[in-house]
């Protein structure tokens, strides 16, 4: 099994880290750069940059070295607002898309190292958290320059060229309350939306919406993500709101046309809000609640175990491998 580091961003904890499956983790100290107490939003890593982080905070955006257990501030525009989504181009690490509350999207083409604010007009009211808020940025893995952003009661945003001019896709949306996008091709390609009130999905490039009613109490649905090898396997965090005090994890085999629970052991504290899984591993993968619960699978998410390890309020997680 290949090395890594499990990385969970909580919302007052700053990261914790574990390096051993999740049995034990580690938090470092103010001193490493990051404040001991920060609500950390985002994480991001990527493949061309080994060893390192983003996270997404209430301060701005940092970048952790796995190497020198380090914390680095990198300054830009947003630093007064809550960075809520992080992404990096899977063509060029150098570029990063970050998106925050109250909703705003910025890009850099040099790792951080400077920042401009995208031409895009988002909702600038909620009348849940005053301010929307951008919940996800993602790259199509596939598809050079096409971008995806999730906006809290904004709907879907697509640009085609790398964030310079963008789309607002809300034709068929139940509801514009956007948390999760994936896509997924499978000779065809589908794009899936998460909302408060269901998950939706796009045979069209987010043109049409067409809400997938889901066999289960409740329709709120947070995070969506395939298995990273790929193989048709998806997974849907459902619950019965933000943080809610249950939920399940769902599992598709047919690349999101149907659904069933996977069967958390015990009993659910809140709404399952993320999940995590690599290449380098993919037969290893983790789940979070919305309020600290932690679930490992090492059979490709067949079968889970809870870990003895709980957290408060996690807002995001990845892992990282050696």
């Amino acid at each position: 099994m290949t090395d890594f580091t499990l990385c969970v961003g909580t919302a007052g904890t700053s990261v914790w880290f574990s390096r051993d499956l999740g049995e034990t983790w580690d938090r470092p100290y103010s001193e490493s750069g990051l404040y001991l107490e920060a609500r950390v939003w985002a994480l991001s890593a990527h493949p061309q940059r080994p060893g390192q982080v983003l996270a997404g905070t209430d301060s701005g955006i940092y970048r952790w070295s796995e190497a020198d257990r380090h914390w680095t501030h990198l300054p830009g525009p947003f630093d007064g607002d809550c960075t809520w989504a992080l992404a990096q181009d899977p063509f060029n690490a150098d570029v990063i898309i970050a998106g925050t509350h109250p909703a705003a999207l910025y890009r850099s083409e040099d790792a951080g190292q400077s920042w401009r604010k995208l031409s895009v007009q988002l909702a600038d009211e909620c009348i849940f958290v005053g301010k929307p808020r951008v919940t996800q940025v993602l790259f199509d893995p596939l598809v050079r320059d096409t971008v995806w952003a999730g906006v809290e009661i904004d709907a879907v945003h697509r640009s085609r060229d790398g964030g310079r001019n963008w789309s607002r896709l809300d034709n068929g949306l139940v509801s514009g309350d956007v948390h999760g996008i994936a896509v997924v091709r499978n000779n065809k390609t589908t794009v899936f939306a998460t909302t408060n009130k269901g998950l939706h999905r796009s045979e069209d490039e987010g043109e049409t919406w067409t809400h997938q009613m889901l066999d289960s109490t409740w329709q709120y649905t947070r995070t969506i993500a395939a298995r990273a090898d790929g193989d048709g396997n998806l997974f849907l965090t459902n619950g019965n709101g933000p943080p809610g005090s249950t939920g399940r994890l769902l599992r598709s085999r047919d690349h999101g046309s149907s659904w069933h629970d996977v069967g958390l052991p015990g009993e659910i504290n809140s709404t399952p809000w993320c999940i995590s899984s690599h290449i380098a591993a993919p037969d290893v993968m983790f789940t979070v609640t919305n309020l600290g619960q932690i679930f490992r699978s090492l059979d490709g998410g067949s079968t889970w175990t809870k870990l003895r390890r709980e957290f408060g309020e996690v807002r995001s997680m990845l892992m990282l491998p050696a």
